[in-house]
């Protein structure tokens, strides 16, 4: 497939190499044009394009933006083909994104960037560390093989995403609509916690929407006053803040 990356930061370099491994053509793109990124994409196996080159005949394109910058990216996006899939990797953190209301109402974080972009988006790699995403990825049907979650509305788009998360090397575990990918979000048991998909189903299961924002603002002031952490640590403290 044409595949776009919008984004070459540490998930969007990731995902390239990944899916250009997998035999998928890759153009990646950032905010400061294809020169800056030229050895980066010659590294992965992706070719580097400018945003709007990136849209352009583009089966699937990737945002792995910061979760504050949708609202920038309606006309590109809108510029790319009808039946392109977006999918969407952000996450939502108010100290760095500022205050949404609709997402401090409860609005489902997707929901509210497909609504931004005025197209349908599919949530995907947003629940993954990128050193998990580096380094966890296992064969199909390696014992241990750690899971991600995907959720959107369109079940073929849907499948589309569950198949390239494979190809980077874990189970993916349908989650259901977009405004289901709530039980993903940060401060869930779902969210970055390194788990086998049985685990990963029962977690999505056992997501508490109250206390997801709660969980996710304790755990950043945590991490962010804790100085230098291993990733371990990280996906530790996510698990038992979350349990």
């Amino acid at each position: 497939m044409n595949i776009s990356i919008i984004g070459a930061g540490n998930i969007g370099a990731t995902l390239a190499r990944k899916l250009a491994a997998a035999g998928h053509r890759i153009r990646l793109a950032n905010s400061r044009g294809p020169d800056s990124i030229q050895a980066l994409a010659s590294e992965v196996g992706a070719t580097a394009v400018t945003r709007e080159a990136a849209v352009q005949d583009a089966d699937v394109i990737i945002l792995a933006i910061p979760f504050d910058k949708h609202p920038m990216m309606t006309s590109l996006v809108n510029a790319a083909p009808a039946q392109a899939i977006i999918i969407d990797t952000s996450n939502y953190y108010p100290f760095r994104d500022g205050d949404i209301a609709a997402l401090r109402n409860g609005q489902t974080e997707s929901a509210w960037a497909s609504e931004q972009l005025h197209r349908p988006v599919i949530k995907a790699w947003n629940a993954v560390l990128a050193a998990t995403l580096a380094e966890k990825g296992q064969p199909a049907g390696q014992p241990g093989r750690l899971a991600i979650p995907v959720a959107g509305d369109d079940p073929q788009a849907r499948a589309v995403a569950m198949s390239l998360v494979e190809a980077t090397g874990f189970d993916a575990v349908d989650a259901g609509l977009l405004n289901d990918s709530w039980r993903q979000q940060p401060g869930t048991p779902a969210y970055c916690t390194e788990l086998t998909k049985p685990a990963l189903i029962a977690a999505l299961q056992a997501a508490d929407r109250q206390r997801a924002p709660l969980n996710r603002d304790a755990l950043i002031k945590e991490f962010m006053s804790a100085g230098e952490l291993t990733h371990e640590a990280i996906v530790a403290r996510n698990r038992a803040v979350t349990a």
